[in-house]
């Protein structure tokens, strides 16, 4: 299983990227946060935005097209994407994510 992570500027967005990644069978869920707080550099100064963040749990043969579908809805020129390998957690709940998405 991989846990992947992003934010994104609005609510809407989040919804509009979870539902295509679960529609499309990328991710078994997609969890999202609203009033994340980001501070960052961006184009030579520290900026500060509210962002939404999404948490999305699926499995590593789908990690590319995840990134993929990621960044063509985006917003941002450069999205944020992080990828990360699970290698333990609930047994059962590990179980539904491989029996969502094969």
């Amino acid at each position: 299983m991989i846990f992947l992570m992003t934010t994104v500027g609005s609510e809407q967005q989040a919804i509009d990227i979870a539902q295509t990644l679960v529609q499309k069978k990328l991710a078994a869920c997609v969890s999202y946060s609203m009033r994340f707080h980001s501070i960052y550099w961006w184009e030579g100064k520290v900026c500060s935005d509210q962002e939404v963040l999404l948490m999305i749990k699926s499995v590593k043969t789908h990690e590319t097209a995840i990134i993929e579908q990621i960044s063509k809805l985006h917003q941002y020129e450069v999205p944020e994407i992080i990828s990360f390998k699970v290698d333990n957690g609930s047994e059962k709940y590990l179980k539904w994510i491989e029996s969502i998405l094969g």
